[in-house]
């Protein structure tokens, strides 16, 4: 349990820490930009994402705009793991 503590802890300081360097913010649960966002929020955000192959072409499905945005201070392991690199 602590171990993944830790883990959410330092996701969530390198995503503020990216927000803050890029000077940006993503929105929150009520629809208001934040620059300190929880990482329960933004795994809530990526909860309807999907993996779809179909002839053997992986493609993700349900990955909007807003999904993208939050993505690009995730750094690349998180984008390439949603198939963006």
């Amino acid at each position: 349990m602590g171990l993944c503590l830790l883990v959410y802890s330092l996701g969530q300081r390198a995503l503020r820490q990216a927000l803050d360097s890029a000077k940006q913010t993503i929105h929150n649960q009520v629809d208001k930009p934040t620059a300190t966002p929880t990482m329960r929020w933004v795994f809530q955000c990526f909860m309807s994402i999907h993996l779809v192959t179909i002839a053997n072409v992986k493609q993700i499905a349900n990955l909007t705009d807003e999904r993208r945005w939050i993505l690009q201070f995730l750094g690349a392991p998180c984008r390439k793991y949603y198939l963006l690199t």
